[in-house]
């Protein structure tokens, strides 16, 4: 059973990056299970830092070879736009880099009605992407997937009712300018000339790895507590980050599986709207957002912040099967005095006994704080566990304990030396 599944434990943005990253120093595959360029996963190496949001974190190890499976949505030009970035910086990719040939496409339409629709009243904080509008597509059964560009005809074809519908939207509906089909046929096949050397079917190479042995890194976007269905509806995203979107979204067996590793802050975030129990609107929420540099990889947008949801983490373990807990960011509360953890909620004075996904009573519910003493030490430079002040320890035990997992990995700054094995 050689796979690891790594998936962020609360509302993304935890830090999957830099623990794929590590992890692929011992791995041979990392690969992408789902979404799209809405991702922003953060690499630093020494002095260098990385933002990748198709390719998959381990593409930095020249022994990697990293795939992007069937369950993401591929925008061509981002794609295209971070081959040629990586390779700028001296990162050889050829041979390494498998897509899917099953991966669906995001289309000009796609990101257009995704802009439009964030222009509503119904906005939910997307990052107008295409990318929610491309999964509408799949599951309508119109999509074009990659090995729809092999044949002009049938490109030509799907293409043409696709857009057809699609320009009465937004043509007769917003006033946008109607769809060129023509102009968009010859980009992609453009895009196919450029990507043939890495399409492949990626489920018949995992499948193949899986047989000799190889060990795999399957990697998620997003958060778990964004999950379509297991998440906060509707303020979540279009696919499945949570573990078992690694089987459908690869096409390997759950029975592969050896470890489920979740990443999560030692305080909580959110991008976009929807509801966020612990969170601060004062200066403690403010000094989280600066010292932690809070702002989307994607977007740059600033991300809302508070202190650690124990119930939501714990709900997030519990739907992912999560064995082992990984830290991140725990220096960014090097400066407080007090920390809170959310324990519990309670609504008109009931305590609740389980998350609520339905977004009527989350938006309603009062947090239940347990308060733990602040270290006041800066951490960054910590390299061992034992070596970590009593009160740093006795809060990451905390959480741990919380939220029902085993603690595993701690944080203490964006560097691959800046990472400790708790003992």
């Amino acid at each position: 059973m050689p796979v690891r599944i790594i998936v962020g434990a609360q509302w993304g943005d935890e830090g999957k990056g830099k623990v794929v990253d590590l992890l692929a120093e011992h791995a041979d595959i990392v690969a992408r299970y789902q979404g799209g360029a809405n991702a922003g996963h953060t690499v630093c190496i020494g002095e260098k830092t990385y933002v990748l949001h198709l390719i998959p974190s381990g593409i930095f190890h020249p022994h990697i070879t990293c795939v992007i499976g069937n369950g993401a949505v591929i925008d061509p030009a981002a794609l295209l736009s971070e081959i040629d970035q990586l390779q700028q910086a001296g990162i050889d990719i050829n041979g390494r880099l498998l897509v899917s040939h099953n991966a669906h496409l995001i289309m000009p339409y796609h990101k257009m009605l995704d802009t439009i629709r964030e222009k509503t009243a119904d906005k939910i904080g997307t990052t107008g992407r295409g990318i929610g509008p491309a999964y509408i597509d799949k599951f309508m059964r119109c999509g074009i997937r990659i090995v729809d560009l092999l044949d002009r005809d049938i490109l030509a074809k799907k293409l043409a009712a696709n857009i057809a519908e699609k320009n009465q939207i937004l043509a007769r509906v917003y006033g946008e300018t109607a769809i060129d089909v023509d102009k968009v046929i010859a980009a992609y096949q453009e895009f196919d000339i450029k990507i043939d050397p890495f399409i492949t079917d990626t489920a018949v190479y995992l499948n193949t790895a899986l047989k000799n042995n190889k060990r795999i890194i399957a990697e998620g976007a997003q958060g778990a507590l964004l999950d379509v269905d297991h998440g906060t509806y509707p303020f979540v995203t279009s696919s499945n980050p949570t573990a078992g979107g690694a089987c459908t979204g690869l096409g390997i067996p759950p029975t592969s599986v050896e470890t489920i590793i979740g990443i999560m802050k030692a305080y909580s975030t959110r991008v976009g709207n929807g509801p966020f129990p612990t969170e601060l609107h004062d200066e403690t929420g403010e000094s989280l957002r600066t010292l932690g540099h809070e702002f989307g990889a994607t977007t740059g947008r600033p991300r809302r912040c508070g202190w650690f949801d124990a119930v939501a983490t714990r709900y997030s373990a519990m739907i992912n099967g999560i064995t082992k807990l990984v830290v991140t960011k725990v220096d960014v509360l090097d400066g407080l005095e007090t920390i809170r953890v959310c324990v519990g909620y309670e609504v008109n004075g009931r305590q609740l006994k389980s998350f609520p996904t339905d977004v009527k009573t989350l938006e309603r519910v009062t947090p239940v704080y347990e308060d733990f003493e602040g270290w006041k030490t800066p951490l960054a430079s910590t390299r061992h566990w034992e070596d970590l002040p009593k009160a740093a320890r006795t809060y990451l035990r905390a959480l741990g304990e919380l939220t029902g997992t085993e603690l595993w990995m701690i944080s203490v700054g964006p560097r691959r030396d800046q990472t400790l094995l708790v003992v």
